[in-house]
């Protein structure tokens, strides 16, 4: 079924929404603009023949001569500035009503006459841009004919199956098999293993592998991307998170962290994999923070570079050199992504197959793109890939790969190509969100719906998924990476058409452009000298329509300068107390405004502007959930907005009812809001995600005596917010948690919900004395969490006739009696992640059958307070991959500050001999992984 909505080209990013406006002025609402209506109707003919040129050029890029680059290249800049153009004036003259009276129409006529003047003049002075334009297309004989379509996709399941399941991957086994061997010798001494190869032979891959494979035999466990340029302090404050030591990550000083990391694991059996190392100066700093203790240690480096290699390995160390695949497990790889089994090829691809694959080299990064662009297509396609492929016999398999990686991307249809080069917006080895480009590319119009029934988002997701099953983004366990060398590919091809301006670091060479529509600046380790400033804010800065900024906040362009600025993402590491973000407000035609935080800081705050209601175009607000914020009271004003998300602290706006556009609410706390606004939810008839919180705020004392309602029973807000709930029939997502204090939520056994598209229901830390009986009506539900003081047989039928629940968080409060039995009967057939919390293991039980598509089970418990036994049948669980244990301590016995850390290392030991013991006696001898001092369980009673 073909998508209701579209995927622009490159060039159709900058000319459609141009077409669109120039419609709106020549539409009823502006019918007044006499003077100008001839020159923007000319405009929108000529503009919209060239439209149709620019997509044949699209799909003729590289056939394309200097002039017809050029030509193309000038085009998008002038789409840019009527846009703009037309932005500026449509804010400043405004809506005239008809409804007004005559002394009003006038007085806005006279207000605003200047700039009719102007807007006037701008269009004639555009208009012969247009006819210079055209007389060039036509000196040029500018034709290139060719076309496209896209179709709703979703993701290809063979795919995941390439990432999930290590039985898949092919010529693989032998050398895992050797380096978990070398792993897990009883050698005490720390020893290094380097895995040394270029890019694209599998290193990665295969050090993953080993790493999942020998999970269950070590304390510690990290697996560290490094990158060409790595800031060390953010380096190792991602080890210190990695290995649960969040406590320590607002260190900032190299030193500190080496220093923390040595106390750490001087006593530990770790493992480290490094990543992607290239230069042995990084080496030399990283290795610091590693004791060499007596524990059977082991650090895994993975590198291009042999000379790093060998620096690693000089003492106690060992290399790998990895190597192509054979000609056999080529064609295993080759034909299992196309066609889902590695034993056949029909017999009409067999000799192009055979072409295609000698050129691939045995690179499995290589064979994976190249099957991916083949699928599903004809044999045709398949003769014109091989033909397209240089023959000449160069022995540099790097620059093979190179020119296959290139071909995927020659030949993606157009709709796909601004997606796929937006990704240059990320650098080197970081960690995508999946929703956070979808929503880049809604705010950039890279994505548009072409029906107002059509869900832009949908249209956007579909063509992530795309990209995915094309191999040209790699789906991770919860994030998402771009390959190295496909991103130098993008950053090449953002360089020659001008899409993404990038600036990395202080030796970075950047190729001068007239203009700069989107500019991405990831700097860390920088001199103090301003050159980098420069280069990142003077290169046509008014100009910048999106703007990516992650690094050191001193070298911030100056935002007021950035009038046209449409997108802007803020990413700042070090520990800035506060952020002030004031002058963004004048900003007036800024889409989308998210600020992320790189580790959890505590006491940080930004301020917004005091007059948000002017930023009359804002689309989306996203402020990270420990961030200290207070909401301008005119936000309730924006009129477009649809993703509110702010700090978990904050109170619902007042007025919250008027936000009519509301699609997204997230973080806000009931306790702090009025019972007027939580009433007010109930007006949001477009809300689909909601999250809130039960707690009282721990940092916004001085609001929440302001607050006439602030000491309101739980139960009265409650009730104001049932009300709201069964009148929001669109929501498919609501959290309603306590992070701290355990709440009793019997109120909500009585809503009578109407949202029967839930997908996602998040009750953390909510104690129900049963399972609310309308959860067995979510029938698209996906993922549940929630609390409950005992679970009934009729409790647990609820849960497990949920036929698509793949994901289930169950917390039991106290100490319960009798039991949960789980057996084939139960259901819960789809469910592939159960978190258990309970400090009575054996309160649950597992029979034949149970849970068929279990993967992973999460336990959390007090090591101290448990029962000192595993769940009971866990060799039930037959597809049953990984347990992973959180041994938290609530509570010590009477002894003294000195022997409490003996204590509490005495039961963490005794939790990881009794889960370790049980995963090795599983039939799949499962992974076994300990996880501590990051996990805050909500006290056991609830509190008013």
């Amino acid at each position: 079924m073909a998508a209701a909505g579209i995927a622009v080209s490159v060039s159709m990013g900058a000319l459609k929404p141009v077409l669109e406006k120039l419609a709106t002025l020549l539409g009823d609402k502006y019918k007044k603009l006499k003077g100008i209506r001839k020159e923007v109707s000319f405009l929108m003919e000529e503009l919209s023949d060239m439209k149709v040129l620019l997509e044949n050029m699209d799909n003729a890029e590289d056939e394309l001569n200097p002039q017809a680059k050029k030509w193309r290249k000038d085009i998008i800049d002038m789409s840019y500035d009527i846009e703009d153009c037309i932005d500026n004036f449509m804010d400043r003259v405004g809506d005239a009503d008809d409804k007004v009276g005559i002394l009003k129409k006038a007085s806005h006529y006279l207000r605003t006459i200047n700039d009719r003047y102007r807007i006037a003049n701008q269009i004639n002075e555009i208009k012969t841009r247009v006819i210079e334009a055209s007389k060039r297309r036509d000196r040029y004989n500018l034709n290139v004919c060719t076309s496209s379509s896209t179709t709703k996709v979703a993701v290809d399941p063979r795919l995941a199956a390439l990432y999930k399941d290590s039985s898949t991957l092919v010529g693989i086994d032998t050398q895992k098999e050797k380096l978990v061997k070398w792993v897990e010798d009883e050698e005490k001494q720390l020893k290094v293993m380097s895995i040394v190869g270029f890019g694209g032979l599998g290193k990665t891959t295969l050090a993953n592998e080993v790493y999942r494979e020998v999970k269950g035999h070590f304390n510690s466990m990290a697996f560290v991307p490094v990158s060409q340029k790595p800031d060390i302090s953010r380096l190792l404050n991602s080890v210190c998170s990695k290995l649960g030591l969040s406590s320590y990550s607002h260190a900032c000083e190299v030193q500190d962290l080496i220093d923390t990391l040595r106390e750490y694991l001087h006593d530990k059996r770790y493992l480290i994999v490094l990543d992607d190392l290239w230069e042995v100066k990084h080496w030399d700093i990283i290795s610091c923070a590693f004791p060499k203790n007596s524990q059977q240690s082991r650090l895994i480096v993975t590198t291009r570079i042999e000379g790093v290699a060998q620096a690693c390995c000089k003492d106690h160390g060992r290399i790998h050199y990895m190597k192509p695949l054979s000609d056999a497990d080529s064609r295993k790889l080759f034909f299992r992504r196309i066609f889902g089994t590695e034993d056949t090829c029909p017999p009409q691809f067999t000799e192009v197959s055979s072409e295609i694959l000698k050129k691939c080299g045995g690179l499995p990064l290589a064979i994976v793109t190249m099957a991916s662009s083949l699928a599903d297509q004809p044999k045709e396609h398949w003769d014109y890939i091989q033909r397209s492929i240089v023959t000449e016999s160069a022995a540099n398999s790097l620059a093979d790969m190179m020119q296959i990686l290139d071909l995927s991307y020659k030949h993606l249809p157009h709709h796909l190509r601004a997606c796929f080069l937006y990704l240059g917006i990320y650098p080197e080895d970081y960690e995508i969100e999946r929703d956070q480009l979808i929503y880049l590319w809604v705010a950039e119009r890279i994505v548009t719906s072409k029906s107002p029934m059509q869900d832009v988002k949908d249209v956007a997701e579909s063509c992530f998924n795309e990209l995915v099953n094309r191999n040209m983004i790699q789906p991770e366990s919860y994030y998402y990476r771009v390959h190295d060398m496909m991103l130098d590919l993008i950053i090449k091809r953002c360089r020659e058409g001008n899409f993404v301006s990038v600036v990395h670091s202080a030796q970075v060479v950047v190729e001068r452009q007239d203009r700069v529509h989107r500019l991405s600046v990831s700097l860390s380790d920088v001199p103090d000298d301003d050159s980098i400033f420069q280069l990142a804010t003077n290169c046509c800065r008014s100009q910048v329509r999106s703007l990516v900024f992650l690094g050191a906040s001193k070298w911030m362009p100056p935002l007021l300068e950035l009038k046209s600025l449409r997108v802007l993402f803020l990413q700042f590491p070090e520990d800035l107390k506060t952020m002030d973000l004031t002058g963004v407000g004048q900003l007036s035609q800024l889409r989308y405004l998210k600020v992320d935080e790189w580790l959890y800081y505590s006491e940080r705050s930004i301020v917004l502007p005091s007059e948000i209601g002017r930023m009359r175009h804002l689309e989306r607000l996203e402020i990270p959930k420990t961030y200290i914020c207070s909401t301008p009271s005119d936000i309730v004003d924006l009129p477009r907005l649809s993703h509110l998300i702010l700090p978990r602290d904050t109170s619902l706006p007042d007025g919250i009812g008027k936000m009519k556009s509301l699609r997204t609410l997230r973080s806000f706390l009931l306790a702090e809001s009025s019972l007027e606004d939580i009433k007010g939810l109930s007006e949001l008839n477009k809300l689909e995600d909601l999250w809130m919180s039960c707690r009282r705020s721990r940092n916004n004392r001085e609001h929440r005596s302001k607050r006439a309602d602030g000491d309101t029973p739980t139960a009265i807000w409650m009730d104001a917010l049932i009300f709201s709930l069964e009148k929001l029939s669109n929501l498919k997502s609501f959290s309603l948690s306590s992070e701290f204090t355990a709440v009793g939520a019997d109120a909500l056994l009585l809503l009578s919900p109407p949202f029967q598209n839930l997908e996602v229901l998040d009750l953390y830390g909510l104690i129900f004395s049963r399972v609310p009986r309308w959860i067995g009506c979510l029938q698209k539900l996906c993922r549940l969490s929630l609390g409950a003081k005992q679970m009934t047989p009729e409790d647990i039928n609820i849960i497990g006739t949920l036929p698509y629940l793949t994901g289930l968080w169950l917390r039991i409060s106290g100490m319960p009696t009798g039991t949960i039995v789980i057996g084939g009967t139960t259901g819960f057939n789809a469910l592939e992640i159960f978190e258990y919390d309970c400090d009575v293991m054996s309160y649950l039980v597992f029979e034949d059958g149970a849970m068929p598509s279990l993967q992973k089970l999460d336990l959390v418990l007090d090591s101290h307070k448990w029962d000192k036994v595993t769940p009971l049948g866990l060799q039930c669980l037959s597809n049953l991959k990984e347990i992973a244990v959180w041994p938290v301590a609530t509570s010590y016995s009477n002894a003294g500050a000195g022997d409490k850390e003996s204590e509490e290392m005495s039961a963490a030991a005794l939790v990881r001999t009794v889960f370790q013991e049980a995963a090795n006696s599983h039939p799949s001898h499962l992974a076994c992984t300990f996880i501590g001092g990051s996990f805050v369980r909500p006290a056991e009673e609830a509190q008013e």
